[in-house]
This record gives C-alpha cells, structure tokens and sequence, in this order.
C-alpha cells in the first residue's frame, strides 16, 4: 500500500511539473521550456514498462489451480490478472461454465465495518458489471498483489474511505467481455480459455455464477506483453499406456528418483522407455532367421513458448509467436534376423507406448495448459531377403515447432543435432532393410492441435553380393555391405495455431522435412 501511495504521489507530482512548465513557457521562452516538459515526460518511467517481459515458468504444484481474468471493460484490455476466481465446472457442449468465488471466510475484515455511503451511491452500483474484474476480484482476493491494491486505491479515494476487500452487494464475479484462462479444471481437462459472452445467473446454491462463454484467444489475455522460455515436462505426470508387451518404463526427476532396468541410472528429469518385441519375419526364413527389435528410447522434452505482443493492444494479431518441442534425445535399440518389412509398398509401424500430460506454464500471470501426446514405435522397410544383426547408440537433441512472424507468417521449424556409433554389425546376403525406433508428437494448447512431428532416428543397412560356382555343385556369394545411421524429422502445423490470435491459413503447413544420414562402418559380405 506505502509502494501505491508513492506511485500515485510520484505521478501527481510529474503532472504538477509538467503543467507548470507548459504555463510558464507562456511567458518567456516556450520552445525550451517544452524541450525540457518533453524531456522531463521521457525521463518519467511508465509504471507497466516492468511488467512487459513476463516470465515463462512451471505452474506452482502445491495443488491449486491457477486462474488469471482479463477485464473486458478495462482500459488496457488483453492484460490478465492473477484472480482467485475458479471454475467450478465446465460443459464443452454448451459453452456453459459456473465461475465460483472464494468463500467469504478467506477474505480479509474490511478497514471500516460500516459500509460508505458515498460507495453505495456511486453511479452503477449493484448493477450487473459493477467494477472491473480486477476490481471485484481484488474484493474478493486477501492477497491479490500490486493489480488488486490499485483498484483498491481507485475505490477508497473514490468513495472517500479506506478500500474493503468484500465484494459488494450483488457483484458478479465476472461480466461479459471478460476472458478467463484457467488450468485443467472439472469438465475442462485441457485447461480453459474462454471469453464470457452472457450472465446466466446464480447457482441454486448460491456458491457461484453460471456464464455463457465462446473460446478466446492468448493475444486477448497476454496483450501488448513480451515473454519467452522452456519448461520442462515433469515425466511423474505423465500418463503411459504400454501397446505391447515387453515395455517398460522409467523416469527421474530431482528429489524422487527411479532407475531404469537393469540398473541404468536416468538423468533428472528424464523418461525412458525400453522395449523388446518380435518382429513379423519373412515368408520362406529359417528359425534361426527370426526377427526382432529390442532397446530403449530416453527423452527430456520441454516446452518452448514465446509472444510478442506487438501491436495486439489495437486488436490486431501478435508480431510474433512460437509454440514447440525440444529438448535431449538418447536412444540404443537392436535389430536381428530377417524381417519382413513392407505391406503394399509401406514400411511397417509398430506403436509401442502411448504417453500424455497436460503440463501447465506459468506466463506471467496467465496459466498456459499445454496438451503433449507422445506415441513411440518402432518402424521396419525391408526386402526380406537380408539378414541383419546391428545395434546403434544415438545421443542429440532435436527442435521442432511453429514459428509465427508478420513478414512469413506461419512457419515450420524442424531441427536436430544427432550422432551415432555402431555397437554390432553384420549383414548377410543380399538386400536392404532400414528401421527406426521413434516418437511421433502432438502439441497443442487448452485442447487444440497446433504441432505435430515425427522423429524417427534410424539404421540402414544394404548389402551387394555376386554369387559364384563350379560344375561340382560348391560356390560363395561374396560382395560388400555398408551400415547407415539417420534421423528422418516431418511434420506439420495445424489450423488451430490460430489461438494465438494470428491470421488463419487454411490449409496444414508442412514442418520442413529434415532428414541426416552418416555412414556408421561398411565391411565385406561373404555366404556359403
């Protein structure tokens, strides 16, 4: 409250001073007194240059759900703030959402138990969007920070007493223009950012206010403001199916960590999943040829997220956007026998885990719900005619996303930096197989697909033999062989990238499909 005052007697002041100096510039020389107004007004810092570069960071985890509301019927509209605000339920159906208020008991005494009488007459009391939403949330917050104590200072001078923190008489929670951002919450398990189109009414029970809402868009919540980070995905909160069995799955994060089979340790924050399964062999092989793909994928994804709200407080899109995935990428995986590898020309693809979360980033005071879906499989494009036993040990890290600017527009990024060692390699006969061990991601925002891509590191293997006999039946195929390692990267962007309030195109953007390819060891093939 001490910092309010001084901010308000600050700007009083430099009001003071610059009138001054306009009045006396009539009297003498005006054209140095303005220079010295003008520079005395750039001097002054404006109180929301600090707030501009909002920070880009996990969601608290002690289990409450963060909310932030942005006040349609502010001044400085697309600005959000912190509120205490819930939603208590939610219909995707309908659009309909009941908006609950802390209980009464969680707010602070007001300063003066006797209601002002100069509030009370105050033109638009108890009408349905009394106060801003900053205001009326401020009534209802006991800790609601600097954006609650200035509407709180705005009240009390206005009404001539010290400012309450009760809501008032027949004040709604929230009123129409309003836009709400809420993570995950009861029937909206992909968090919510809804703008309020209509007041319903309150609930039965009184414990809160029924709303129609439309879906909304970042630029309305974060306005003008500038922010850019990663955060990391919490592998504990992320819900695994296992598609076949054989997988297992393991993960660490600081403070709680869990080991991988066979004793491998994991780097914090890291999820692995191993996986040994058989693979479809090829019409006419022997036992001894049987197939099959055994080893493990470990990742450490992050979030990345930028805005640039240029220009979005005059209702026009952002300058500029990105929403991705990046982070580090280890993988060691086996191929053996001769496989089968293609139906009607198409390699074939083996899903082995189906991982999801709904991370929650913190920008600034707005609760950005991200959607990752990660499915990892192994693929296989062979003629069936080569027999291999290779293993591969893969590290690198990958980036992969979409980036949004005035001058392109929208645009796929997709980059990664791969290298691989050969731990086995044999190939015999004569063919060609190529396999992958991937993960094909999707991430979007509050329930909208926005990115999708598809990282498949990869082994290649060819073999080129001649075939040579005699008349007494005996002969060798003799002939080379060469063993690749790869990385194939595609994907797209999709429609719903929109919601970061940028134009929309109408068609899937294609990422850009990046593909590495290294020799790993070549040698010389030799059969019976």
């Amino acid at each position: 409250m001490h910092k309010l005052r001084r901010h308000a007697l600050l700007s009083a002041l430099s009001a003071i001073t610059v009138v001054t100096l306009v009045a006396t510039g009539c009297s003498h020389d005006s054209s140095s007194t303005a220079d010295k107004a003008r520079a005395a007004a750039v001097e002054t810092p404006e109180p929301a240059a600090a707030e501009e570069q909002l920070a880009v960071v996990s969601a608290p985890t002690d289990g409450a759900t963060p909310t932030a509301v942005a006040d349609g019927n502010a001044v400085d509209q697309g600005k959000a703030k912190k509120s205490t605000l819930k939603v208590a339920s939610y219909d995707r159906k309908t659009g309909r959402a009941v908006i609950a208020a802390p209980p009464a008991r969680d707010t602070e005494p007001t300063a003066d138990p006797s209601p002002s009488k100069s509030a009370a007459t105050e033109p638009g009391a108890g009408s349905e969007k009394e106060g801003s939403a900053s205001e009326r949330d401020a009534e209802a917050e006991s800790d609601s920070g600097s954006a609650a104590e200035d509407s709180g200072s705005e009240r009390g001078s206005a009404s001539g007493s010290a400012p309450t923190s009760a809501p008032a008489a027949g004040s709604r929670p929230v009123a129409v223009g309003d836009v709400i951002a809420s993570a995950p919450a009861p029937g909206a398990p992909d968090g919510l950012l809804a703008k309020v189109t209509d007041i319903v009414g309150t609930t039965k029970d009184g414990s809160g206010t029924t709303v129609q809402t439309e879906p909304a868009e970042l630029n309305s919540v974060l306005g003008e403001s500038k922010a850019d980070g990663t955060v990391p995905v919490d592998p504990s909160t992320m819900d695994i199916d296992p598609l076949v069995q054989g997988v297992k799955v393991s993960w660490a994060k600081t403070g709680d960590l869990t080991f991988g089979p066979q004793g491998a340790k994991l780097p914090l924050g890291s999820l692995r999943i191993d996986v040994g399964a058989a693979v479809e062999t090829a019409a006419g092989a022997p036992a001894s040829a049987a197939a099959s793909v055994h080893g493990f994928v470990q990742l450490a994804p992050e979030v990345a997220f930028s805005y640039d709200g240029s220009g979005a407080g005059t209702g026009a899109a952002p300058g500029g956007a990105f929403l991705g995935l990046t982070g580090d990428w280890a993988s060691k995986w086996s191929l053996k026998g001769r496989a089968a590898g293609t139906t009607d020309g198409k390699p074939v693809r083996v899903p082995f885990a189906e991982l999801h979360a709904d991370p929650v980033i913190q920008v600034g005071p707005v609760p950005v719900v991200v959607n990752l879906d990660l499915v990892c499989y192994f693929q296989v494009d062979a003629d069936g005619r080569v027999t291999v036993d290779v293993e591969q040990d893969l590290k690198g890290d990958f980036r992969v996303g979409g980036n949004f600017t005035w001058a392109k527009g929208w645009t796929g990024v997709s980059e990664s930096d791969m290298t691989g060692e050969p731990l086995k390699a044999t190939v015999t006969a004569t063919g060609k197989v190529k396999a992958a061990l991937g993960a094909e991601a999707t991430i979007g925002l509050y329930g909208t697909v926005g990115v999708t891509a598809d990282l498949a590191p990869y082994l290649r293997a060819e073999a080129d033999a001649t075939a040579e006999g005699s008349a007494n039946g005996t002969g060798s195929a003799r002939g080379s062989w060469a063993l690749y390692g790869g990385v194939d990267l595609t994907g797209r962007l999709n429609i719903q990238l929109s919601i970061f309030g940028t134009p929309i195109f109408q068609k899937r953007i294609p990422l850009g499909a990046l593909q590495k390819e290294w020799l790993l060891t070549k040698g010389e093939v030799a059969t019976a």
